[in-house]
């Protein structure tokens, strides 16, 4: 996002283009890129109001104004990062073992064993393009239920269960959704319900949601009733993204589906930074250590890349045969192998 603007410093740059650039493959709303320009404005020491760096344009984006100086010489030599992301390659550079793991797991989950996995490590070290990858390997002609949610940041009191209802919603609008959406009805009514547009398609225009004192006890067995029932037909698996911001009762959930007996082809893989649990004192921390502790979950942390894995991708992203290795060293002394900088 940061280099979108400076690469276009003085200009506007339409808040459409740096979710397109951004998040070209995700459904990501202007609450998602005002936090994340929040974000951004906080890391460079700016305010909204007197803009030293990033300013708004009112209803259209935003624009650099801060002075953009030449770049050195030795940067000049390299090649500026591409505005489109790259065809996802078969595994990153770096990565094999750890996609391999949870290829490992999701088999464990296809004989009924269900399989909860937290996808630790910083800001950018590349949780998301494991996932992406490891889903990019699952062969074609494998059925299966596949939902994504993200969990954003907020500042008040967040919505129940947004990353579970933003992937039960685009299983039910996706090819076969209405499988989903029967299922829903039977299983978990409640949680069909929060989905108004999936409602409308199953009850019409008349039909009545159920009692606001609905507890939250029953919201949580339904889930789980409804996903042990979906898993008989087809494996499924939920992607949950950034949990260090999700809410309790989400956590609560995940309580439940990671600790239930009951069989269920079921791989939930959640993505969170272990700072962020830390820092803010998450419930997350504690339920994580819990069911790894009990053998009800596993954690997969991603750590730096080695300077190997530096010089492959350099060799990978350039039309030399082999990278000159004065600039291997050059990118791995600026980035010690963290996967963002690298890039």
């Amino acid at each position: 996002m940061l280099w979108l603007l400076v690469s276009q410093a003085g200009q506007v740059v339409t808040k459409e283009a740096l979710l397109q650039t951004v998040w070209p493959e995700t459904v990501a709303s202007e609450g998602v890129l005002t936090a994340c320009m929040g974000t951004l404005r906080h890391a460079l020491g700016d305010q909204a109001r007197q803009p030293r760096y990033i300013a708004t344009v009112h209803r259209l984006g935003y624009r650099f104004v801060a002075a953009v100086p030449t770049a050195p010489p030795v940067a000049s030599a390299l090649p500026p990062p591409a505005l489109s992301h790259p065809t996802l390659p078969a595994a990153p550079v770096g990565r094999a073992a750890e996609i391999a793991q949870l290829h490992t797991w999701f088999a464990t989950a296809l004989r009924g064993r269900r399989q909860t996995v937290f996808i630790t490590g910083e800001a950018g070290i590349g949780k998301t393009t494991v996932v992406d990858a490891f889903l990019h390997q699952i062969d074609p002609t494998v059925a299966l239920w596949m939902g994504r949610g993200q969990c954003i940041e907020h500042y008040g009191r967040g919505e129940a269960y947004l990353p579970l209802l933003e992937a039960l919603g685009r299983l039910g609008r996706a090819p076969g959704g209405e499988r989903l959406v029967a299922c829903l009805q039977q299983y978990a009514p409640t949680w069909l319900a929060q989905l108004p547009a999936l409602h409308r398609a199953a009850a019409g225009e008349a039909g009545q949601r159920p009692g606001s004192g609905t507890t939250r006890q029953r919201m949580l067995r339904e889930l789980a009733e409804a996903l042990e029932a979906l898993s008989l037909e087809r494996p499924v698996i939920l992607v949950l993204e950034d949990l260090h911001w999700s809410d309790v009762s989400t956590v609560e959930a995940l309580a439940l589906l990671a600790r239930r007996r009951e069989a269920a082809r079921l791989l939930v893989l959640g993505t969170y930074r272990p700072v962020e649990l830390i820092v803010h004192q998450h419930p997350l921390k504690t339920l994580k250590q819990e069911l790894v502790a009990h053998g009800q979950g596993v954690e997969l942390p991603l750590g730096y890349l080695p300077r190997e894995a530096v010089e492959v991708y350099m060799a990978q992203s350039t039309t030399a045969p082999t990278p000159h290795a004065a600039t291997v060293a050059w990118v791995y002394q600026r980035t010690a192998g963290h996967p963002l900088f690298m890039v």
